[in-house]
């Protein structure tokens, strides 16, 4: 694909002699969903898909940017300067608001940007399912800007910025999980991420000759434009609820038990089926990397199906067609565990297969989704690697 890249790259910025390759993985959450905003664990690693990138600097003191999968019908890069950056673009080409975010938060933190930057981009995540490609372009812009203009970021600030980025450039209220995996992401590893401390631990991630199958069940979803802020609305008047009797920071400070004394303090009853999946979920999260220590592999599968009748029953951010893919999952034989992962409002299932019955799974799988939605499933097979940097 790099050859391609470079081709598409002298061809838009009219120069590939020095452009340096880069790769940002998406990232797949095994367990912990929901919980990242509410100050909890989570459970994510970063996969082997995601967004290459080409770049290198320019003299013109300008930002270009180029997407090959979004800019065919252009034959020249989006180009802006760096003090135009203000405000999210509207038009057919926003996908550059995720790395104009970037930019614009870099220049809050760092001081030297004296020279422009060339960046073209190409990706293998699929659009809108779930997999973190917003994370990806804003963190694989971030690296790219402190490798060419050594600015010496480190992973843990890369994923800080661009949390900031989407927060307040594109007006997406995200978590820090999603730009934290795919930064700090490390080959055949998980990571125990409390998101309150940012304490944070990795779990080898040992499955023997199991495989991690992602389903896309082809419903994309927009998590801005969905009732995803609204979810963090409802657990912030519960946790609201909550502080006038307990003082805490955050819901996830509170064990299961604990919040089920304090159930009665939460007026309304939605609010506090929204707390209990975030707090119950910070908890299978926890379980959940204890049981891959232990190599306890049942148990983890266990916890990854209650994780998902919570994010349906609880925090209802599922559609049929998720609940349609994890139920045929949890029915078929070989599969350890099966959930929803990612924001939800559509996007993907995380399942954990027997490698030899990888391809039985995905016609059966794909067969019966078809034959009750209409709709075709896809499928990844993916493994686990490292965060997002320079391509050595």
């Amino acid at each position: 694909m790099l050859e391609e890249m470079y081709e598409a790259y002298g061809k838009i910025f009219g120069s590939d002699s020095v452009a340096e390759p880069f790769f940002s993985p998406g990232r797949v959450n095994l367990i912990g969903e929901h919980t990242d905003h509410e100050g909890g664990c989570v459970f994510p690693c970063a996969i082997d898909y995601g967004i290459y990138a080409l770049a290198q600097k320019n003299s013109l003191g300008k930002l270009r940017l180029y997407s090959m999968n979004f800019d065919g019908d252009y034959d020249s890069p989006f180009e802006i300067e760096y003090d135009r950056i203000t405000e999210k673009l509207p038009g057919p080409r926003s996908w550059v608001n995720y790395p104009l975010g970037v930019v614009s938060a870099l220049r809050s933190h760092c001081n030297s940007f004296l020279h422009g930057v060339d960046i073209l981009y190409y990706g293998n995540l699929p659009d809108g399912a779930g997999l973190s490609s917003s994370a990806a372009i804003e963190v694989l812009t971030a690296k790219i800007f402190s490798e060419l203009l050594g600015f010496g970021i480190d992973g843990v600030k890369a994923a800080l910025y661009s949390q900031e980025a989407e927060n307040n450039f594109v007006g997406m209220r995200c978590g820090i999980m999603d730009q934290f995996a795919v930064s700090m992401g490390k080959k055949n590893h998980a990571i125990l991420l409390n998101c309150s401390t940012l304490e944070y631990s990795y779990a080898p991630v040992q499955l023997g000759t199991k495989k991690i199958i992602i389903t896309n069940s082809n419903v994309p979803h927009s998590l801005v434009g969905s009732e995803y802020n609204l979810r963090r609305q409802q657990c912030e008047k519960a946790l609201a609820d909550i502080k006038r009797v307990r003082d805490i920071s955050c819901l996830c400070d509170l064990t299961v038990n604990e919040l089920d004394e304090l159930s009665y303090t939460v007026k309304d009853p939605v609010n506090l089926r929204r707390a209990v999946h975030a707090v119950s979920e910070n908890e299978r999260a926890k379980r959940a990397a204890d049981s891959l220590m232990a190599g306890d592999l049942l148990t983890f599968g266990r916890l990854m199906n209650a994780s998902h009748v919570s994010l349906r029953d609880n925090y209802a951010v599922t559609v049929p067609e998720l609940d349609i893919l994890a139920s045929l999952a949890w029915e078929f034989p070989g599969v350890i565990g099966s959930r929803m992962t990612g924001g939800g409002f559509g996007g993907c299932t995380v399942s954990i297969v027997d490698g030899e019955r990888v391809n039985d799974f995905k016609n059966h799988i794909g067969s019966e989704y078809e034959r009750l939605t209409g709709r075709k499933a896809s499928f990844y097979e993916t493994g686990i690697t490292d965060g997002a940097g320079r391509i050595s």
